[in-house]
This record gives C-alpha cells, structure tokens and sequence, in this order.
C-alpha cells in the first residue's frame, strides 16, 4: 500500500515538513495544498526538482483535496499571513478560521485517516480540528511539545558538550509560555542529569529559559521558525505510517485528565501507532 501524506499549508513549515519526508523516504506520496495555487505548484516544482537527487522516489500532487481521500496522513501547517507574534494565542483568530474552511473540505472527500497538527496555537487548534473532523481522538493529535524537547537535547547536549541524540527527556506543558522542562525525566546516556559531571556548575533555571526563548531568537533572526518542526512533524508522521509504538510528548486527549475540554492544554508522552492497524 502507498505511503500518502497530505500537507495544508504550502509555506516555510509545510514545505520544510515536505522536504523532511522527500530526503528521508518516508512516503510516496504528498498532496501539498494552499490557498495561494502559485506558492503551491512553486513549493511542489521544486520538490520535484530533487526526484533525482535523493534515495527514494516521492511522487508530489499540488491542490487537489479530493486526493486525500486516500491519504493516511494529514498534516494541518497553517499559518498565519500577518506578521508572526511572540505569543502563540494571538494567531487563534486567524489560523482557527483558516482550519474551520480546511477541514469540512478534506472531510467532504471521505479522509479516514490520522491527522497531525502544527498549526498554533497548536493544542487549541488540535481540539478545534477534533471537533469539526468528528474523528476518534486518537486520529487526531498536534506536535505538542516535540520540538521543545528537542530543543532542551540541544541545550543539554551543548552543555555536556554530548550528541543531543545522547540525551533523554521531555518538555512538557503546552507548546507556549506554559511549557516546562521535566527534568526528573533528563538524562544522559541513561545517568540523571544531576549527577553526570561537566566540570562545571549546573544551572537549570538558565537552561529552562534557553529552551523556552529558542523559537523567539530564531524569528527575530530569520522571521520564522521551520527546520525544526518540519523534521519534528516526519517524525510523527513515519511513527503512524509505520506502526512505529514510539513515544511522543505530542498535544492529546486524555480521558484521565479532561485537559483539553477543561481549558487547559498539556502535552505528555503518547504512543503513536495507526489506529487502523490496531483493534
């Protein structure tokens, strides 16, 4: 059966996201559709243009909704088009309504499959994108706080002066201001972070703040954030296309805790699997 995944949102997040999976050969095939038809046949013309420069060959479809009917995957990358702001809520009212047009569409087409969200604010718009979808909960779930826990390796790991691949761990909370290191869960080739020896004091209150400025230092350099939730979003992406029961700190409904209808949105480590594998 063949891999196909659907990206919404052709921009900086979506098109990185579709140049994840294209140089990893993790599909074979991407639906990108925007709003902006240019942008789009752009983004997949130049996707196209690496056919034969990487492994595999990645078949790329530009704006047809009704292809995603066969999709597994789809990745909601909408964004806002005014300036981006430091404060994830205040694109709410722009990125909701572009999702409240995005979704009845692909739903109209017979999708069935797993949605993945970036959009931001993105456990709200993850909640949104269940409700209007009407599919399980557990077809429907947002990066959450996976590119902040990678962001926290990379702090750590340049610390210690290790590979952040050496590093365990989760952010948790929501991918926002409410975010927190959860650093009774950190370590370092399996040692908890306080007692692997740098040679020097350890400060974690400086290394929370790193972690939780690193997207703003990187829009007030460049305008946007992009490579790192693109190749975050793959990974999620392979985990559900390959049944993979790896563990993410990924944007959830939790019986248990009610977190997000209660108004509160939380990450916390999830398996993902593809539901339709599994009773």
């Amino acid at each position: 059966m063949q891999r196909i995944v659907g990206i919404i949102g052709a921009g900086h997040v979506g098109a990185d996201t579709a140049f994840s999976l294209v140089t990893q050969g993790l599909c074979d095939q991407i639906i990108l559709i925007d709003e902006n038809e240019a942008k789009a046949h752009s983004q997949g013309l130049e996707l196209r243009d690496m056919a034969s420069l990487v492994s595999s060959r990645v078949h790329i479809v530009v704006n047809d909704y009704a292809a995603l009917k066969r999709a597994q995957v789809v990745v909601m990358a909408v964004g806002p088009t005014s300036a981006l702001r430091e404060d994830r809520m205040e694109e709410l009212l722009e990125t909701s309504a572009a999702v409240g047009q995005a979704v009845p569409r692909i739903m109209a087409g017979g999708f069935q499959g797993v949605f993945i969200n970036i959009t931001n604010p993105c456990d709200v718009i993850t909640r949104l994108i269940q409700h209007i979808s009407g599919l399980p909960v557990s077809r429907v779930f947002g990066t959450g706080t996976s590119l902040d826990t990678a962001r926290m390796k990379r702090v750590v790991g340049e610390f210690f002066a290790v590979d952040p691949k050496s590093v365990d761990g989760y952010v948790m909370g929501e991918h926002g201001e409410s975010q927190f290191v959860a650093w009774s869960t950190v370590r370092i080739g399996g040692v908890p972070i306080g007692g692997f020896d740098a040679g020097k004091p350890l400060d974690l209150p400086a290394m929370k703040d790193q972690v939780r400025a690193g997207g703003w230092q990187i829009l007030q350099g460049k305008g946007w954030t992009s490579f790192g939730i693109g190749t975050a979003a793959a990974r999620l992406v392979d985990a559900v296309l390959s049944d993979g029961r790896t563990v993410f700190p990924v944007s959830v409904w939790d019986e248990r805790q009610g977190c997000i209808s209660a108004g509160r949105r939380w990450s916390a480590p999830a398996v993902l699997y593809n539901p339709s594998r599994c009773p």
